[in-house]
């Protein structure tokens, strides 16, 4: 292989674990997407379909139009530029493969014709093109060995070894994966061995979540400690995972006393697990936090459901006059949920809201691997065809890549707690208000700690432009910054990455827009210019302290604690 070509595959694997990462369920709060609902986007799709069969027909007839115009050599359909599904030369080169690579494009073309000429109001137009978009990328001739010239050379090279190893990915895969194709090598990873490696101790735990305390990295240390709460739907580690891309250890090197709730993964027997008892548990680990460090208050942080789970726990605490919570840190966070943003709006009508509450409640829990087959479905082409070319027609075996395995080391989310996230987008009381959590009014604009809030330029799952709007309604002086990358890596954003870069602007518009075209483009990681936006808010520096915990909350296991394997 040329070094023109192994550039390329690298280039094309970087691509395709950048989707993955990106098009994930990771941090999401608005769950209110299952399998069913899927199935009943097709049902629907069909029904359409069969009702208008004199559309269909003049459909049809133009696609017949197309393929004899390709058969003549009259008519040209090449598809998507750069599609890397059909970058192998035999596309071109061969007048077979070129001609079913034309015959497919004009299809998929006559697809969404169809989809555009029938009579579909404005939701079932939207599941239309999701039902398409799955059919269409499910048909490509890549996907099936025969009409992959790749692969087929690849059975030649390999004596047909490939083949084995695709068929025992698949079998592994149908064990072991919820029938879905691998998008990471698990074997390669552990959760305390080389991921979540920040040295601390669990120094309380609750019934519903494990306080971990870290050891100092620096001689001295802010007085006012911070307490990372991370979201409900995935483990806590995504703020510590490799030693170079850990969030928790950068914090540590810059001084910050560093305190992270790692949530407990909830089995049908805690169904009832609501965001009263959440935000119940988060309060005892402020007190437990607060009793250790002899801090009056404390700085919180939180990313998307988290940041929601923060934002409540931080104006609850504040309406019962406690206002010990002196900033918020909030990343990838929607508080206002009305948009026309929002990608999973195709499936959030009253009906099928309170179907996904229906069958969480059922089940109990709503369960993460579950939820992540969803959001694969979701963008078929990324997250399940390539995988499959991959792993079964090359013989592949997934990469190895650390926020791939987090992602796939999915939580349940409890039944309750699915209903009140659900009940949180469908009414908006974050910033609508209503919103009552045990027994006390949400009211964040009353909530006038200074904020910091952080978005992703080409953040599809929570949209910046939306994370935007927290700006206008919440009180307290607001920084806001977005990161020019997605949504997870917007989050996960080491000042060793080169590539990084965000922007700034300390006038607060009211349109998003016009925030962006006055902004400064800043080179570098947003962690440092939110180190030094939290140094400001964190109070004298002292010694660091020589033990974690005290006599009241003892150290009572080393990190990453016992509910991040559960």
């Amino acid at each position: 292989m040329s070094n023109q070509s192994k550039k390329s595959a690298a280039q094309e694997q970087e691509e395709l674990l950048v989707k993955a990462i990106e098009a994930t369920v990771a941090l999401n709060p608005l769950v209110g997407v299952s399998t069913d609902e899927l199935k009943d986007a097709v049902k629907i799709t069909i029904k359409q379909a069969v009702t208008q069969p004199s559309k269909v027909a003049r459909n049809s007839k133009h696609f017949a139009k197309k393929i004899a115009g390709i058969l003549k050599g009259t008519d040209k359909y090449e598809g998507r530029k750069g599609d890397r599904r059909f970058d192998d030369p035999a596309w071109e080169e061969s007048a077979l493969y070129h001609k079913l690579k034309q015959a497919y494009f004009a299809w998929d073309e006559s697809m969404g014709e169809l989809v555009d000429e029938l009579e579909l109001d404005a939701m079932d137009e939207r599941r239309a093109k999701f039902v398409k978009e799955v059919l269409t990328t499910s048909m490509a001739p890549t996907n099936f060995l025969l009409s992959n010239p790749k692969a087929l050379r690849r059975v030649v090279e390999t004596r047909g070894a490939s083949l084995l190893k695709g068929l025992r990915n698949f079998v592994d895969d149908q064990k072991n994966n919820n029938g879905m194709p691998a998008q990471v090598d698990k074997s390669k990873f552990e959760v305390g061995g080389n991921l979540a490696t920040s040295e601390g101790a669990v120094v309380f735990r609750h019934e519903l979540l494990e306080l971990i305390q870290y050891k100092p990295l620096s001689a001295k240390v802010y007085k006012r400690p911070m307490l990372v709460v991370p979201p409900q739907i995935n483990k806590f580690y995504i703020y510590d995972l490799t030693p170079e891309k850990s969030f928790i250890k950068f914090c540590l090197q810059e001084g910050f006393q560093v305190f992270a709730i790692s949530w407990r993964n909830p089995t049908r027997e805690q169904c009832h697990w609501g965001m009263d008892q959440y935000v119940e548990a988060a309060a005892a680990a402020v007190s437990a936090i607060l009793a250790i460090t002899r801090s009056k208050d404390l700085n919180v942080v939180g990313a998307c459901a988290g940041g929601i789970t923060a934002s409540i726990l931080s104006s609850y605490l504040n309406q019962r006059d406690e206002a010990v919570v002196n900033s918020l840190s909030l990343s990838v966070c929607m508080l206002d949920m009305h948009s026309d943003e929002l990608e999973l709006g195709v499936y959030s009508s009253p009906s099928t809201l309170q179907f996904a509450r229906s069958k969480s409640q059922e089940k109990g829990v709503l369960e993460g691997a579950e939820l992540a087959k969803v959001f694969s479905w979701m963008r078929p082409n990324d997250l399940v065809w390539n995988y499959h070319v991959n792993n079964y027609l090359m013989g592949e075996a997934p990469p190895a890549f650390d926020l791939l395995y987090w992602n796939s080391d999915s939580t349940n989310l409890p039944a309750q707690l699915h209903s009140d996230f659900l009940d949180i987008y469908e009414n908006n009381p974050l910033h609508n208000g209503g919103m009552k959590v045990l027994g006390v009014e949400i009211d964040l604009t009353t909530l006038d700690c200074d904020k910091y809030i952080t978005a992703g330029l080409t953040d599809h799952i929570t949209p910046w432009k939306v994370c935007y709007k927290t700006t206008q309604f919440v009180g307290g002086d607001i920084k806001f910054v977005l990161s020019s990358s997605g949504h997870i890596q917007s989050l996960v954003n080491p000042p060793t990455n080169k590539k990084a870069k965000y922007f700034c602007n300390e006038d607060l518009p009211v349109s998003a827009d016009d925030w962006l075209e006055s902004a400064e483009q800043c080179s570098g990681s947003w962690w440092q210019d939110w180190s030094i936006w939290l140094s400001v808010h964190s109070g004298k520096q002292k010694a660091s302290p020589k033990t974690l915990g005290n006599k009241r909350f003892a150290p009572q296991e080393a990190a990453p604690g016992t509910y991040v394997h559960g």
